[in-house]
């Protein structure tokens, strides 16, 4: 292969998604300042860090393309923050039961000798079941989501408290939407299905 393919995230459960596109990669661990600037929207904050995360790569790597992810989730327009303890992720879960929780996740795909890049927003919205404190409590206890945004694993047992979940690519959801990464790489000449010869 002649184009290596670079993920920069240290996140396994990235690492994990991009595996399935069945194609040897590199991965590293952006050290980027997450903190959002002054009255920038969501939006703008998914897309400036996924972009920076994927340009990161160039202090590493000479050449590749690489993919830059970052997610915010939303409840009634505010971004939600990992809960950390026990007490704040019932407050959340509590306030989502019935409720919908949007996360938007920014994807970049960086052409490091080129220095060109692509960036993308992907949504993806969650629809809660109407919960009660004792399951709510039954959940964080079982899972210990608390250093996950919103509160929960949807991964993991987090899948017990949706109704329905509605958005293009469940992929999504856990953090790299791989229908149109695939989409994003083509564009650059990349074509996963093709590349599956040549390994």
């Amino acid at each position: 292969m002649e184009i290596p393919l670079i993920l920069a995230s240290s996140s396994p459960y990235r690492q994990s998604i991009l595996k399935k596109f069945n194609l040897p990669f590199e991965s590293f661990s952006p050290d980027i300042d997450e903190t959002p600037f002054t009255n920038e929207s969501a939006e703008q904050l998914v897309m400036r860090l996924s972009e920076a995360k994927a340009k990161s790569a160039k202090q590493h790597f000479s050449k590749g393309l690489a993919i830059g992810s970052d997610q915010v989730a939303l409840h009634n327009g505010k971004i939600l923050g990992k809960p950390h303890t026990r007490e704040n992720a019932i407050k959340q879960l509590t306030a989502f039961s019935s409720d919908k929780v949007t996360f938007l996740t920014g994807l970049c795909v960086f052409d490091i000798e080129n220095n060109t890049a692509n960036t993308i927003i992907e949504p993806f919205s969650v629809y809660f079941k109407t919960l009660s404190l004792q399951q709510i409590e039954a959940y964080c206890d079982s899972e210990q989501p608390y250093q996950c945004a919103g509160s929960f694993k949807s991964e993991g047992l987090g899948i017990c408290l949706f109704d329905k979940l509605v958005g293009d690519d469940p992929n999504s959801l856990v953090g790299l939407p791989l229908i149109r990464l695939n989409q994003l790489l083509a564009e650059r000449g990349f074509d996963v299905l093709s590349l599956q010869r040549t390994l």
